[in-house]
């Protein structure tokens, strides 16, 4: 899960059948309610601005809301590169955890010489 913060870009989709779901809105972070509530500033599709309280922004495999109720969502951009950072704080973790057994394994084998 990415947590949102005031800011990061994001992209919303209206919902809006009379316009259709081709492309989302460019959206930025104003405040953040939760992980999965934010309130946004849009730039819609004439690059007009406008503010919008207590969206809905989808994490994971969240579902999208009902038709006619717009949302928010990562770009696949952030997806991806919150992926990688997943998969290399595991490794991390991994290292660090052999490292911990090996030094224990180290110190049971501590002998001193006389």
């Amino acid at each position: 899960m990415i947590k949102p913060t005031i800011g990061r870009q994001l992209w919303f989709w209206r919902q809006d059948p009379a316009l259709g779901n081709e492309q989302p809105q460019a959206a930025t972070v104003a405040f953040v309610h939760n992980d999965r509530c934010v309130n946004v500033q849009i730039i819609n599709h004439a690059g007009v601005a406008y503010p919008l309280s207590s969206v809905k922004l989808l994490q994971d495999d969240d579902v999208p809301p009902a038709r006619g109720v717009g949302f928010c969502t990562w770009m696949p951009y952030q997806k991806g590169q919150a992926a990688k950072t997943e998969a290399l704080e595991a490794q991390v973790r991994q290292v660090q955890s052999a490292s911990l057994s090996m030094g224990d394994q180290l110190a049971e084998c501590d002998v001193t010489q006389e």
